[in-house]
């Protein structure tokens, strides 16, 4: 009786630990997945913040949303340049180096003239988690010296392709001077020409202080732009780039912005 009292205290004793010890590996998995990089959203980074917004709009007391577009330049964006000029509205592009910027460096320096702001999604769009730290600087330099090239000035901006960020990404940005910039609403534009179903999918998730991530070089986007525009007035949004939403607070490079 004894040794069967011994024995079931012994496996009670290592299912507790065998337990505990699980319980622990799932905390460290979720501290390493879920705290992989330093964040905060436009609405606290402008809390913390002191000073005034001068020269511009303070999304305080206006209630701000974000406007970008990834992908370009391409051959649509003049389109939707003109159509941003005509309403006094500016956005914030993460343009891309191979087959947009290397392409279309007038489309660029347009952007740039009409005082939008520019940030940086790499030079070929990979999944900047996937590479080696080279490889990820490299992605990231390059498309920083390009746009320097035409435009006389470096990002301070960037948007990772898919939304794929770790604290190697961070480091490197923190580095490049690079703050990394996600969002809160997408179309999947990329997967519909449907104008009309980018529009409603938009306007459903569009709330303020949000970031609106839109692609301007595919087929159904642009048009859909100027109903975009007309229902968020309607509704009282003032539509800002991603610099506005957070100011009085400068990008930190390195961290995360995600609404």
């Amino acid at each position: 009786m004894l040794f069967k009292a011994r024995t079931r205290r012994s496996r009670i004793l290592i299912a507790v630990t065998t337990a505990a010890a699980a319980v622990l590996a799932v905390a460290v998995t979720l501290a390493l997945t879920v705290t992989t990089y330093d964040h905060t959203s436009p609405r606290a980074a402008r809390a913390k913040a002191s000073g005034s917004v001068t020269g511009g709009i303070d999304c305080r007391k206006a209630k701000c949303v974000a406007l970008s577009f990834d992908g370009g330049p391409s051959p649509t964006t003049p389109k939707l340049l003109d159509i941003l000029k005509q309403r006094g509205l500016h956005a914030t592009f993460f343009v891309q180096g191979r087959g947009h910027i290397s392409k279309y460096p007038d489309i660029l320096r347009r952007i740039a003239d009409e005082g939008q702001e520019i940030g940086n999604h790499t030079w070929t769009h990979p999944r900047l988690t996937d590479l080696d730290e080279a490889d990820a600087r490299a992605e990231l330099t390059r498309t920083q010296d390009a746009i320097e090239k035409i435009t006389g000035r470096r990002p301070v901006l960037m948007r990772p392709p898919e939304g794929r960020t770790n604290r190697k990404v961070a480091k490197i940005c923190k580095e490049l001077g690079l703050a990394q910039v996600l969002w809160s609403v997408t179309a999947k534009d990329y997967e519909t020409t449907d104008s009309a179903l980018i529009t409603k999918r938009v306007l459903d998730q569009t709330h303020r202080d949000g970031i609106i991530l839109l692609h301007d070089l595919h087929k159904g986007t642009v048009p859909a732009v100027p109903g975009i525009l007309n229902a968020l007035e309607q509704r009282g949004y003032t539509i800002v780039t991603v610099s506005q939403l957070l100011a009085p607070a400068k990008p930190q490079p390195g961290m995360v912005y995600r609404p």
